[in-house]
């Protein structure tokens, strides 16, 4: 069975979230970012373009027009390779495991397994970034003090909105409750 709804990120841009269900102990969310902007690009590129050009015509060095050009290309691949991020993908197994994959514009992509036995919890936590968000994290338990807290792990590297958060934060509740052998029949059909 799939899912799917829009959300809007802490700019504005929209978002899509699947859900996907394999079975009851294997689910999957994915988080679609929109793909970057030919206009934005652009106009990047414009800008820093016109500042070497203006250097140039002060200065009659043509090092400064070389140098524009070459760290507009480094700054496009860094950006492409680090920092944009198209998809996220969540797979949740039960029993096993969670799993967050990222995907990068660029065609890189980082997965990060955490086991069912080392989350103590999944809580929704907040900062301020020009504003108040919400983002979901989950907590590690840390192997020396058994009430101790290793690592926080947000999920999504892209700021989502607290309704995103919110739903996969109760779907993983109820995934780590059935792990430890607790019912909560009220979220497992989200």
């Amino acid at each position: 069975m799939e899912d799917e709804q829009s959300f809007s990120d802490i700019c504005g841009g929209r978002l899509a979230l699947q859900r996907r269900y394999y079975s009851s102990s294997c689910r999957e969310f994915c988080l679609s970012c929109p793909r970057l902007s030919l206009r934005s690009l652009t106009a990047v590129t414009c800008t820093v373009w016109l500042a070497a050009y203006g250097l140039f015509t002060l200065c009659e060095n043509s090092m400064i027009l070389s140098a524009a050009i070459f760290i507009t290309l480094l700054g496009l691949l860094g950006y492409l390779h680090f920092v944009k991020i198209d998809q996220e993908t969540l797979l949740i197994i039960d029993s096993l495991g969670i799993q967050m994959t990222s995907s990068y514009a660029s065609g890189k992509e980082c997965t990060t397994f955490i086991e069912m036995g080392k989350v103590k919890d999944v809580v929704i936590n907040e900062a301020v970034y020009m504003k108040v968000i919400y983002y979901l994290c989950i907590l590690l338990k840390d192997p020396v003090e058994p009430d101790g807290i290793s690592q926080v792990v947000p999920v999504f590297q892209t700021f989502t909105a607290c309704d995103i958060s919110e739903k996969v934060c109760l779907l993983l509740s109820s995934c780590f409750l059935s792990h430890l052998g607790a019912v909560w029949p009220e979220l497992l059909p989200l």
